[in-house]
């Protein structure tokens, strides 16, 4: 019998990348308005302006909780938020404009991957035989619905090589800040982790838009309700409830297990084109989705039970 706790965070991973996917679409929609940093800027402000009051409540309730944070704690957070959050969301929105759509949908594949590498240095974690199955399932179903365009492919050309290193910079911030956060969580609740780390990516971005791209702040009485529905939906689903059940899972759950299930992002995107942009929704895609949601399943669901068995059959365990 399968733990129930261990599907219940396999349930809500499967609702974190279906967020994470739908963000192309809403930030394609606001980007009509607005420019890239400030689609980015804004609502990471929201969603930490809402977090403010939460956390207050949080560390009010928790004995001991109101305590002044070491200065080395701070500087941990600042180290996510700017070489994880920052990275990741500043160079994947440049990145984009200097290299081919194949090229990126080919370096994101990078992800868990390079999850699983720093989550090896920084958490000590290791590959079991049921990851790398995992890892080779998920890989084998992305392939077959990312998008990627072999004959488009082009990773050496100087002309793109700018673009494709930005895109591989963002996709090592996310690993980054999903690996590092981990450490942290050891002694901070997620919510704490999130809105610590919101500050530095606000203290960073803050100017960077405002001289960047003055406009988007001139313009906030202008926009219509259409954007506004995107810039809330982007601030409560993609920087605020998404990251929460992801850190929350996190504590329970290794890093690479975790990162396996961002192979599902290829996928929903495909889906959510589907649904909402009426592109083709072929076998392959459908096969590919399939395989990644039987990966996922297998290293946060499987491999536990396995664990479980073999500490049974242990003595003294």
């Amino acid at each position: 019998m399968f733990s129930a706790t261990r599907l219940r965070d396999w349930n809500l991973l499967l609702v974190c990348n279906l967020i994470w996917a739908s963000q192309f679409v809403m930030v394609k929609l606001v980007q009509e308005q607005m420019g890239p940093l400030f689609a980015t800027f804004f609502p990471i402000a929201l969603a930490m302006l809402l977090l403010i009051p939460v956390v207050r409540r949080e560390r009010s309730n928790t004995p001991g909780g109101g305590g002044r944070i070491p200065t080395r704690d701070i500087l941990q957070f600042i180290l996510i938020g700017v070489f994880g959050q920052v990275v990741a969301q500043l160079f994947i929105t440049w990145g984009v404009r200097w290299s081919l759509a194949s090229n990126a949908a080919l370096l994101m594949l990078a992800l868990p991957i390079s999850t699983a590498v720093m989550a090896y240095f920084f958490l000590g974690e290791r590959m079991t035989k049921v990851r790398w199955f995992s890892f080779a399932l998920a890989l084998a179903g992305v392939l077959e619905c990312s998008g990627v365009d072999w004959k488009e492919l082009n990773l050496v050309s100087v002309r793109f090589l700018l673009g494709n290193l930005m895109i591989f910079l963002s996709v090592n911030g996310s690993a980054f800040y999903n690996v590092y956060s981990k450490k942290l969580l050891r002694k901070y609740s997620p919510l704490q982790v999130l809105l610590y780390s919101y500050y530095a990516v606000f203290a960073l971005l803050c100017p960077i838009t405002a001289y960047s791209e003055p406009g988007g702040f001139t313009n906030l009485p202008h926009y219509n309700k259409v954007v506004w529905l995107g810039l809330v939906m982007l601030a409560l689903f993609q920087y605020f409830l998404s990251m929460i059940i992801f850190l929350n899972v996190l504590t329970r759950l290794d890093a690479t297990q975790a990162a396996v299930s961002n192979y599902l992002i290829p996928f929903f995107g495909v889906v959510i084109a589907a649904i909402v942009l009426h592109e083709r929704l072929t076998k392959f895609m459908i096969v590919g989705g399939v395989l990644v949601l039987a990966s996922t399943l297998l290293v946060t669901v499987y491999e536990e039970q396995q664990a479980q068995q073999t500490a049974e059959t242990i003595p003294g365990k």
